[in-house]
Order: structure tokens, then sequence, then C-alpha cells
């Protein structure tokens, strides 16, 4: 029997598998390395079709093993992904695309400058584990099998500083951030050469994502009073293991409500083994890339959207994913799509402020592991992404820059009263206005 995904149907959710890298494959439990016992919960409990050796493509490669502190990185950059998820879709009508991954290293390295109540809420808004040890050798073998050579995809990933020159921060700061994140400093004049450092840590992110992430800081954003910008840049190019035949394409409609319609290039597999699953709620299927290390997952609802963001939590996904082993023949309907996003997430009543981590936009921030006083703040953070899916596969590249400026010094308040006012004689415990006047001209 060939099962039918038409996305065209109804909205659809992808949920592109670059920043899980395919790490939790390895079945080992994120919180203690243990190896996990697979168990699904009762709304993932539905069909699937038997386990077949696949007819094309190449086998799925047996999962590497995972350390401890990298499974317990990669479930926190999951944990993270879901909470991100759930903020951006109350804000966000139309489409989203992200990279927890590159705001989670972006974060990392703050995090690592970050003290006291400023780090507690960084810790506890990105899951990190509360070992820096472990922080940090995760981190650096995420980075590391992200950055390895032998792939038959393009993934990379890349982090770097930039510093205010002659400021005075702490060298073993930076020492840290090179040696587990692999991020060097480059020394910049914030002060004096605003716009011409604005421009050069764009041109890198260029670089770094093949000219897909452009104009990563808008104008403005970087001051006279910045000190430190965070850089991470994340880059995938895959090819579809079943590429969609280009004469398959065709005009078709695409659901975007109960009451509107547009008109879309409809991709079209026919009659493919794929890792499939279904229940009342939804359809996935699993689309792995050449190599057979990176997939795409596509939940499709069978009614709203929202039954199906019901299941995005780190647990309900791993469980999806347990039951998205046995390989079925079916026919996929997927739109070719190409968008960008774009999220300012600074601020203390912006999006991660929100999520629970304000301190470090005010004046109360503790970022004296940086320089060893307590005179910096994040500014802003900002996160761009693109992603284009086709015929022949997918590209996708996102950039994240967390700005760090030095706090304005508090002026003392002047009270100069040279103009009209109005002045009021009262009895203090009780509050009783004894004599209520305005001057106008005291020189009368």
């Amino acid at each position: 029997m060939t099962r039918i995904i038409k996305s065209g149907k109804v909205t659809l959710l992808v949920l592109l598998a670059i920043a899980l890298l395919a790490l939790a494959c390895s079945r080992e439990d994120a919180a203690s390395g243990r190896e996990a016992e697979l168990t699904a919960p009762a709304e993932l409990q539905g069909e699937s079709g038997p386990g077949a050796t696949p007819e094309t493509g190449e086998a799925v490669p047996k999962a590497q093993p995972v350390s401890v502190p990298a499974a317990r990185v990669v479930g926190a950059i999951n944990h993270f992904a879901f909470d991100l998820y759930s903020y951006l879709k109350k804000g966000e009508q139309g489409n989203l695309f992200y990279s927890p991954f590159s705001l989670s290293v972006a974060m990392g390295m703050t995090y690592e400058g970050a003290r006291e109540q400023t780090a507690a809420e960084i810790r506890q808004v990105f899951h990190y584990p509360d070992d820096i040890n472990i922080l940090r050798q995760g981190f650096s073998e995420v980075l590391a099998r992200i950055n390895r050579k032998d792939k038959k995809y393009e993934l990379r990933a890349a982090n770097a500083l930039w510093a205010q020159k002659n400021y005075p921060f702490l060298p073993e700061y930076f020492q840290a951030v090179e040696k587990y994140y692999g991020g060097r400093v480059t020394n910049l004049d914030f002060a004096g050469d605003t716009e011409n450092s604005r421009l050069i840590i764009n041109r890198w992110v260029e670089e770094q994502t093949n000219n897909r992430i452009k104009d990563l800081i808008p104008q403005d954003v970087i001051t006279p009073l910045t000190r430190l910008v965070l850089t991470n840049a994340i880059y995938f190019k895959g090819l579809w293991e079943m590429q969609f035949p280009k004469k398959a394409t065709a005009e078709a409609d695409f659901r975007i409500s109960a009451d509107k319609t547009v008109r879309v290039p409809m991709m079209f597999l026919q009659d493919v083994e794929v890792n499939y699953f279904e229940n009342e709620d939804l359809q996935a299927v699993e689309l792995p890339y050449v190599g057979g290390e990176i997939s795409m997952l596509v939940l499709l609802p069978k009614a709203e959207l929202s039954r199906v963001e019901s299941y995005l939590s780190s647990e309900k996904l791993e469980a999806l994913r347990g039951m998205l082993t046995g390989r079925e023949k079916v026919d996929i309907y997927l739109p070719r799509f190409k968008f960008e996003t774009k999220y300012l997430m600074g601020g203390k009543e912006g999006l991660l402020g929100k999520m629970g981590m304000p301190t470090a936009f005010t004046m109360a921030a503790d970022l004296s592991s940086l320089t060893g006083r307590k005179e910096l703040y994040i500014t802003e953070v900002v996160h761009q992404a693109f992603v284009e899916v086709n015929e022949e596969g997918t590209e996708a590249a996102a950039a994240t820059a967390v700005i760090i400026g030095i706090k304005m010094v508090q002026r003392k308040p002047v009270f100069r009263a040279d103009h009209p006012f109005i002045f009021i004689i009262q009895e203090r415990q009780s509050g009783t206005i004894l004599f209520l006047g305005r001057v106008v001209n005291p020189a009368k």
C-alpha cells in the first residue's frame, strides 16, 4: 500500500534537523549518558510501516558514540529550540525559521563572561548544565562533529569575537572561548569607526554562510559604546537521497487557512520508501540527505496546526523519532519554498528577557568575567536565518550576534527651578496641604 503525504492539504510544519545533527540518534540519555529506553506516549501510538531494507539510496550510517557532555549540550539545544518556538508563535503569524544551535553557541560564549544572577538566568533559559566543564566539553565536541571533513554534504559552523581595541578584557576569557568554542578575537574600533566595524562583522558572516546571511547587524545596533560582539554562523547544504524530479513539479493549491489558499510550486515524489508514521493527529515523514547523517522531519497535521505544535518537546520528538523506524512506500507532495527571517531578541522586555533572562540587558548585568568589572551589559541579540527547499535538496544558513556595550554613567540629577513651578507646603505625617502656590515671576 502506498501512503500519500500531500502538504497542500493543510499548513505544513517543517523541522529542519540541522541543529540536531542526529547527535541524539545515539539513543543516549541526555541527562545521564546511559542508554535510554524509548517508550512512545499515547498520542504517538499509531500506524507505521514495517521495517524494510531501502531499495534506493544509501544505508543509514550507524550512530557514532556521543559523550555524556555532548549529549547534555544536545539536550539543552533541543530543549531551547522548542521553548523558543512556543514564544515565537505567539507573536509571529507567518513562517518561522531559526537555528537553536546558533543561538545556543553564541549565548554559550556570552555565558562564559557572566556571573551571579546574570549567569543563572542565561543558564536557565538555555538549559545549560550547571558544571561549566561539562558545558565546555560538550560544545567543543558538538562543534568538532559539525566541522569534521569526511562528509557527503556541506555543514560548517564558525565563531568569532570582535573586541574594542585597547579595551582591558581579561585574557583568560578570550583563551577559554578560543579553546572550547574555536572563537578567535579580532580588534576593531567601535568607538572611533563604528560603521566600518559593523560592515567588517557583516562581511565575515556573509563569507561563513555562502552569502546567504547578509547585513546581519542593522545600522545603529552597534554604537560608539559597543565594546564586544560575539558571532556564530552555521551553513548547511545537502542533496536529497531521493531527489524530486523537476518535471513532476506543478502549480498546486496550498491551504494557508480554512478560507484562504495560494498557488505554489508543488514537488512530487512517487512511491518512495521512507521512514513514515501517522496517527489521528498527524502524518510524519523523514527525508534523508545524501550520506544518511542529516534528515528533515516533516510533520503534517491532519487538522489544525496547533495539534502538531503540541508535539514539540524534546521528549515527544525523541519518541516520534523512535516510531519512524519502519519504512513504507509513500507518495510525497512537498512545496518548493525559500524565505528568510530576522529576530531582534534583546532588551528586558524583548524575547529573551521574557523567556527569563532580563538582567543581562539592564544596568544590573554582571558580565564581570569579561573585564573583572561590572561595567558591561548586552545591548542586543540579533538572529537571522535563511532556508531554501527545492527538488535537489536543501540549503540553510543562520547567524547570531550578541552585542555587548558599556553601561552609561548615570548623571547626578540636577533640579534647577529657573522657570515657573508649583509648590505645596504640607504636614508630612497626615499629608494635609497647608498652603499651595504657583511661582511665575519670583522677581515680582
